[in-house]
């Protein structure tokens, strides 16, 4: 298959070749995939199929740069969503809701992304994929007259890709870098709740292995050093590619603060002038959320609102943050310094799963107990490269 470019367009010359001649592993149906196209796909879908697999729910996510900016099972779509959306949130079917929750954990980072959904696409979602922007999507199928509806997004050049749910990949994969050949064997351990049953302190509820465990999913195909934050079987935030776990931390941290202060009745009561669009929108509330606005900025926001905004004052927002529970953090590598908990503590983290290992793994119980966090340790490191 001819790509349309390697990862820059000046990389020409670009292509994808099965490793078992003529046993593709996806299809396009429409379009021409990128390099990197190909590699959102691939990675994203292999995410929703394991999660799915594992939990027995339609599961989506939303990819960008080869790692997820969210991702989610089927669920109820709350009243912040459904506004932006411009959906009934009680008519929702359960795969458009899971692609919903998915995007709206990080809608900012979600513009232009790649979407793969773990059952085929119905009606309904397509037509939401039409309304928003978003390069591609890829599911294991489509039902009849999606793909005509999806194939009039981009002016046709909307990527819709279908993949093989019954596809094995060979026990073995290979890169190439810089003149040398890499081999390793293929990660193969199931994702499954016996994962979660080395519990070191604390109790865990169904709901919230559940959440532990789609954070396993999600890890698995974000780039490492990543943990992710979630809740209610939806990722609140995701940091994927640093090199210090604890900056990852804090980094997927302020977005799930982002997440949560968006329901806050000061951003909510934003009423934006009905020409101004959805991602402008989104772009406002976070930077009206994150406050220390310039004069320039605080002059721009007001021409895009219809009615004069309410200030969100820092005790609201501390008093916010606050009433943020329940929340499930999951790390791909071994939490090295206690930090890493005591950050997450301060975002409403009650469950933890991570691999253990680590030479201050008891500094890192300790913290768990002190802040009451259920420990998980699954012995399992999800690095992904």
């Amino acid at each position: 298959m001819e790509l349309r470019h390697g990862v820059n367009p000046q990389q020409q010359a670009a292509r994808a070749a099965p490793v078992r001649p003529g046993r593709w592993p996806v299809r396009v149906l429409q379009g021409s995939p990128s390099y990197i196209n190909m590699l959102d796909a691939l990675n994203s879908w292999q995410l929703v199929l394991e999660a799915d697999r594992a939990l027995n729910r339609p599961t989506a996510t939303s990819f960008k740069h080869v790692s997820p900016a969210g991702a989610a099972v089927a669920g109820p779509v709350d009243d912040v969503t459904a506004e932006l959306y411009g959906v009934d949130p009680a008519g929702v079917g359960a795969l458009t809701s899971a692609y919903l929750r998915a995007r709206d954990a990080d809608p900012k980072s979600a513009y232009g992304d790649f979407a793969a959904v773990s059952r085929p696409v119905d009606a309904e979602l397509a037509e939401l994929l039409t309304r928003v922007v978003c390069d591609g999507v890829i599911a294991p199928g489509y039902a009849p007259g999606t793909t005509a509806t999806l194939s009039k997004k981009k002016n046709g050049r909307f990527l819709i890709m279908e993949a093989d749910e019954a596809f094995v990949p060979l026990r073995h994969e290979e890169r190439e870098v810089f003149g040398l050949r890499l081999t390793q064997q293929c990660d193969e351990v199931a994702l499954s709740a016996e994962l979660l049953g080395g519990i070191v302190c604390g109790a865990l509820p169904v709901t919230a292995a559940q959440d532990l465990l789609l954070g396993l999913a999600v890890l698995r195909y974000t780039q490492s050093n990543s943990v992710c934050y979630l809740r209610g079987g939806a990722t609140l935030g995701i940091g994927a590619g640093q090199q210090s776990r604890v900056d990852c931390t804090r980094l997927a941290g302020a977005k799930a603060e982002t997440w949560w202060l968006r329901r806050h009745p000061a951003v909510r009561a934003l009423t934006f002038r009905p020409d101004i669009r959805r991602q402008d929108r989104i772009n406002w509330q976070v930077r009206f959320i994150e406050g220390d606005l310039t004069q320039d900025e605080s002059v721009r926001l007001a021409s895009a609102l219809s009615a004069p905004a309410p200030r969100l004052t820092d005790d609201q927002r501390r008093q916010w943050l606050t009433s943020m529970k329940e929340v499930a953090f999951v790390s791909d590598g071994a939490l090295p310094f206690r930090d890493n908990v005591d950050h997450a503590h301060r975002h409403g983290v009650e469950y933890i799963a991570e691999p253990g290992g680590s030479i201050r793994s008891t500094e890192v119980e300790d913290a768990c107990r002190a802040h009451r966090i259920a420990l998980v340790r699954t012995g399992l490191r999800l690095f992904h490269h």
